[in-house]
């Protein structure tokens, strides 16, 4: 049975990861500069992660969520203190999609209303309301569009403003940094009125961390950069290290219920053992620290490259923009110097999303490579 053809695939096979590397089946080593989308954080096959589910799996794997799970009740309280969002309340589920599906869902219950707010090159997922509010029309079919959404330009107060005033907006969702979209960040003004906007007007504020929690802005959540206060919280790509896990931070004027949400598989006891491990080393490691170190260090490189026209965003969530289109520069960057690095819908944009460990050898690994494939590219344009 042959796989559906849905992905465009590098001919690139790992088979095995260790640290900010991965070897593929011909024993090559590979640079991994973008984590699998971001999943990666606290670097392949960590010790003290394989050990959490190893152990895990010899005894346990998975029982419903129809009986105790000590395991959620101590990943949610660690959760909290390392992030310091105090007293808000953990839905565990399975992936980003889902985490903003149930935030999305749970700003409808709360309000009574149906139509959200989202923001142009936002990418929330691909599941029914999550996709619906992603900005672009090519994942979205027809049963998808049936949902209420209006999608504004980022940083567009007024047009949030209207929009809520109308009185039938049940949240408003948004990355605080941009991840598929390409690292755009609105202005500190915008998310501050923004937040203040949905509380005046009993819609939801729902900070989309899915990408960018976890660290990778230089703070545990990119939204405590800024002084607003979420209702919900999404979370889900660097929280497992690459073991399925997601979730949301629900403030606690929102009142739980029995049977508001559920999952089957969501929190179950190999999740959360690798969710603990992830937040145990994040903290032992002082990964958050590295991150602003790493950030500062790639940034000052990166602004003495004359061919890179902007770097956005921030902490290791960071954007390089060229004057060109980058596919056949991350081509040469894997096939040739062996580095991985991302894509993003800006077709100009090259996205870094390394492990949280990265240090500043890699870093200098990167840097030597882009310099000689921005080189012969140049040369292969003066020969033109």
């Amino acid at each position: 049975m042959p796989l559906f053809n849905v992905y465009p695939l590098y001919d690139v096979t790992p088979v095995s990861g260790k640290g900010v590397y991965v070897y593929d089946d011909k024993g090559a080593e590979y640079l991994d500069l973008y984590g699998g989308h971001a999943v990666i954080s606290i670097g392949h096959a960590h010790p003290k992660y394989v050990d959490a589910v190893s152990r895990q799996v010899s005894t346990l794997g998975f029982y419903s969520n129809a009986i105790q799970n000590p395991l959620q009740k101590e990943l949610a309280s660690e959760l909290e203190r390392l992030s310091g969002c105090k007293d808000y309340e953990l839905f565990l589920c399975n992936s980003g999609a889902e985490a903003n599906e149930n935030a999305l869902k749970l700003a409808s219950f709360k309000t009574g209303k149906s139509r959200v707010v989202a923001f142009k090159n936002g990418f929330h997922g691909r599941t029914s309301a999550a996709v619906a509010a992603t900005d672009n029309p090519n994942i979205i079919a027809p049963i998808n569009a049936q949902q209420q959404v209006t999608i504004l330009d980022l940083n567009d107060v007024e047009g949030v403003k209207a929009e809520l005033e109308k009185g039938d907006v049940c949240a408003v969702i948004v990355e605080f940094i941009q991840g598929v979209g390409g690292l755009d960040m609105a202005t500190a003004d915008f998310f501050e009125r923004v937040d203040a906007l949905c509380k005046a007007n009993n819609t939801m504020f729902i900070a989309d961390e899915v990408q960018s929690g976890y660290g990778r802005s230089g703070k545990f959540f990119a939204f405590q950069h800024y002084n607003v206060t979420p209702d919900v919280i999404s979370i889900a790509k660097g929280m497992g290290n690459g073991f399925p896990i997601g979730g949301i931070l629900i403030h606690p004027d929102i009142e739980a219920k029995f049977g508001l949400l559920g999952t089957t598989f969501g929190g179950n006891h190999l999740a959360c053992a690798a969710g603990l491990s992830v937040l145990h080393v994040i903290e032992e490691q002082n990964l958050i620290d590295n991150v602003n170190v790493m950030s500062e260090y790639f940034i000052k490189i990166a602004k003495t490259i004359p061919q890179i026209k902007e770097i956005k965003g921030r902490g290791l969530m960071l954007g390089l923009e060229f004057d060109f289109e980058v596919g056949d520069l991350r081509k040469k960057l894997i096939y040739e110097n062996h580095i991985f690095t991302g894509g993003a819908s800006n077709k100009k944009l090259l996205r870094i999303l390394p492990p949280l460990t990265v240090r500043k050898e890699h870093i200098n690994m990167f840097f030597e490579a882009l310099i000689g494939v921005l080189a012969e590219f140049e040369n292969k344009a003066v020969e033109a």
